[in-house]
């Protein structure tokens, strides 16, 4: 449209007052959204579970569908920019901030002052603004795609695999059998000349067959799986002591591609199943756990009885040390370079950063839900306990 002569706009202060209210608007309308579906979800459990299983799958299917076209870990990349676009913004509206301020100086008149003070404070405004509907946006992505999946019902519960008290001797059983299986693996996977386990195909694609695999058998992980994407900067994750992590935002798996071989068909499996919005560690963790014991490929049946049997072994240590004492030299001397190679990678990374992130990792699963924090990751010992004796 073409404006005449005589046609009067907005003012320009009136144009920057109607985008900071709509910005302000809209992060608030988020954040309260995003809290509301979260409180109805740890309220009504069932809603929960309508949302994840009609809802949240139809996030998978398109978004995962979307960004799983992409080779790389878009999350990844979209970390590094929002890092990026944080900063260079917080130095373009300081600068423009010091720049009003020394023209402030120069200028005594008080009509200039007060308009020189007023750009400095709508840059600040609008930086400002502009953050709060990002962190809104970023908000409600999270609850839709991953917050409200944790007050579903498990997959435990959907399976009916049911948990008990056992005892030490039935956790001893377990072990011996884990240590069977490892033993007989250990010997028909490729190795490297350091005898440390090397894969024998690309992980992604395996780790799409084995939770396929295991869907025939447990309708509850039906549907749709992207591939799993190794970061292109592993150090983020390996730094913060993570073996892997589920991008709510992408919709996609993402794992730790400098770890000891071993670890990666187990974890890319554990990321996996939290797309069918099974959240609770100790759920991912028994669910990658089946996926690979059951998977056609030695390598991800080796890596799931051997991360099985580090659970398992470690929760024996704790409950009857002379037990453990037993049952751990039967361990096949070929699998010991894998379990060194692990330790010597993970004590390179120890320190200030992977004890903080341990701490923020424990604080965000005590508030979804899951009360053991950290420690929630080893309850799958009584998982898989019960699925031995079942």
């Amino acid at each position: 449209m073409i404006r005449s002569k005589g046609q009067k706009t907005g003012a320009p202060g009136s144009v920057f007052r109607r985008r900071l209210r709509c910005r302000l608007t809209a992060a608030v309308f988020l954040l309260i959204i995003s809290a509301s579906m979260m409180a109805l979800a740890a309220g009504k459990p069932q809603f929960a579970e309508w949302y994840s299983e009609n809802i949240y799958s139809a996030f998978v299917d398109t978004i995962g569908r979307l960004w799983g076209i992409f080779p790389f870990s878009v999350s990844e990349i979209g970390l590094y920019i929002l890092i990026s676009a944080f900063l260079l913004s917080l130095a373009v509206m300081v600068t423009k901030s010091v720049k009003s301020m020394k023209e402030k100086k120069k200028l005594r008149r008080q009509s200039t002052d007060t308009a020189v003070s007023s750009g400095a404070a709508q840059a600040a405004a609008s930086w400002l603004s502009c953050v709060l509907l990002a962190a809104g946006i970023l908000a409600f992505l999270y609850t839709i795609c991953c917050g409200i999946n944790y007050h579903r019902r498990s997959f435990s519960e959907e399976e009916g695999i049911v948990t008990y008290r056992y005892t030490a001797q039935d956790l001893k059983d377990v072990c011996l059998w884990l240590t069977e299986e490892v033993n007989a693996l250990s010997g028909e996977v490729d190795r490297g000349s350091s005898g440390v386990m090397t894969l024998e195909a690309p992980e992604g694609e395996g780790a799409v067959e084995a939770m396929h695999e295991l869907a025939e058998e447990f309708p509850a992980l039906e549907g749709y799986y992207p591939q799993p994407k190794k970061l292109l900067v592993s150090e983020i994750l390996s730094y913060q002591g993570l073996t892997g992590i589920y991008s709510p935002f992408t919709v996609e798996a993402n794992y730790n591609g400098d770890m000891t071989a071993y670890n990666i068909p187990f974890t890319t499996c554990h990321e996996l199943s939290h797309l069918r919005g099974f959240m609770q560690e100790e759920e991912a963790n028994f669910i990658a756990f089946l996926a690979c014991i059951g998977a056609e490929r030695t390598d991800f049946q080796y890596s799931g009885y051997l991360s099985g049997w580090v659970y398992c072994m470690n929760a024996l240590y704790r409950a009857d040390r002379e037990s453990w004492q037993e049952v751990r030299p039967l361990l096949a001397e070929e699998a010991e370079p894998d379990l060194e190679a692990d330790s010597a990678f993970w004590d390179e990374y120890e320190g200030g950063i992977s004890e903080a992130a341990d701490k923020i990792n424990d604080t965000y699963l005590k508030v979804n839900g899951q009360a053991d924090g950290v420690r929630s990751y080893s309850r799958m010992v009584d998982l898989i306990v019960a699925y031995f004796e079942k």
